[in-house]
């Protein structure tokens, strides 16, 4: 997979339209990509903003069900937690979806 249009799929993913969603899977554009101007994943954006088929559709394809999005510290299991979206939240604990406790800069700090 590509970092490819990310952007244009980030976009997509906020704005629900899984038809462009779809076509950059298709096109191998990496569903767990954050860019650094952003630093949200598509699915948690897709969570946050409402849109459930698209962030069924990037889990079905490859989204990470446990990957935190950085700009909100939130894992999907939170945000959809967070944001209503329960039957999907269940839907995630049941594929093992974990919520993270620990803030996304912990992971580099020197051990």
């Amino acid at each position: 997979m590509s970092a490819g249009d990310w952007k244009n799929l980030y976009q997509a993913a906020v704005d629900g339209n899984l038809d462009l969603v779809q076509h950059h899977i298709i096109e191998e554009v990496n569903p767990n990509y954050q860019h650094p101007e952003i630093m949200r994943t598509p699915l948690v954006a897709s969570l946050i903003e409402g849109h459930v088929e698209v962030a069924r559709f990037l889990l079905a394809h490859g989204a990470d069900p446990s990957l935190v999005s950085e700009l909100d510290n939130l894992s999907p299991l939170q945000a959809a937690k967070k944001h209503g979206h329960h039957a999907f939240a269940d839907h995630l604990r049941q594929i093992g979806a974990k919520e993270q406790n620990e803030p996304f800069w912990w992971r580099w700090l020197p051990v």
